[in-house]
């Protein structure tokens, strides 16, 4: 048994639940469109396994990938090779520490990855490096969403069939909400079983760190992002005006 963050067997899981080209509420079409036009370099943080790295660089978009899971990344690489894709530019890394050897037109943070940082001030010593690994004048993009915290206590199963045969059960279950310093924290577990034997098991704690619109844009400001605009459901324009809608930031690298 392991306890990890992304392992082999929540890998797995992820890459057959998610897999490539899968939007999550439109969010590959709206990556996509948004970013047709740039010629520099696009960075994908938290990048996984390609769901959304993988179109874009079928687009023709030349996009690199930063994951801190080495499955995660490993199984990207085996994705752009079943597909005779470039192999794109990939570095297993922590986001707050890594130091890339590139500058970005654009980076991206999809699927409310930001929000599994659990520490606040780790994530804006995130943004913080994302910033500098922006070229003047260069976007950071990303989406969040907020949890439901209307189940404290609440406990979901699903089983997944993997494509040798093999089946996985997934228990997810919730072990701590936490309104005043705005984080729920779940334990996940995986149980892979062959011919009725159980022959593999990973627990993963999960851990999402949700945020205010104002909150966060005052966080942006004080990095030195400006142009900053917060839109709903990945339509530009559109203000936020309920807490089931996801919220898009768009903010910018000063020019000089």
């Amino acid at each position: 048994m392991s306890f990890s963050y992304y392992g082999p067997l929540c890998t797995k899981v992820y890459d057959i639940t998610k897999p490539i080209g899968h939007s999550l509420g439109g969010d590959i079409e709206f990556y996509s469109n948004l970013l047709q036009h740039c010629n520099g370099r696009i960075l994908e943080a938290m990048s996984g396994s390609g769901r959304m790295l993988i179109p874009l660089l079928e687009t023709g978009l030349k996009v690199d990938g930063v994951d801190y899971s080495e499955a995660m990344v490993q199984s990207c690489r085996s994705r752009c090779t079943e597909r005779n894709l470039l192999m794109p530019e990939l570095f297993v890394a922590d986001l707050e520490n890594v130091q890339l050897p590139y500058r970005y037109e654009a980076i991206i943070i999809p699927s409310g990855s930001l929000m599994l940082i659990q520490d606040r001030r780790s994530s804006i010593r995130i943004l913080q490096n994302l910033y500098d690994h922006l070229e003047a004048g260069g976007r950071l993009i990303f989406d969040l969403f907020l949890p439901d915290v209307t189940k404290p206590a609440s406990i979901d199963t699903s089983t997944v069939r993997l494509p040798d045969g093999d089946t996985v059960t997934v228990e997810a279950r919730t072990t701590e909400i936490n309104l005043l310093h705005q984080y729920k924290t779940s334990l996940i577990r995986y149980e892979q079983w062959h011919e009725g034997k159980l022959v593999g098991t990973e627990m993963q704690e999960l851990t999402l760190r949700w945020y205010g619109v104002e909150e966060l844009r005052l966080v942006l400001e004080k990095i030195g992002f400006t142009d900053i605009e917060v839109y709903a459901d990945f339509n530009p324009g559109q203000a936020p005006t309920q807490s089931s809608q996801k919220f898009v930031y768009e903010a910018r690298r000063r020019s000089s």
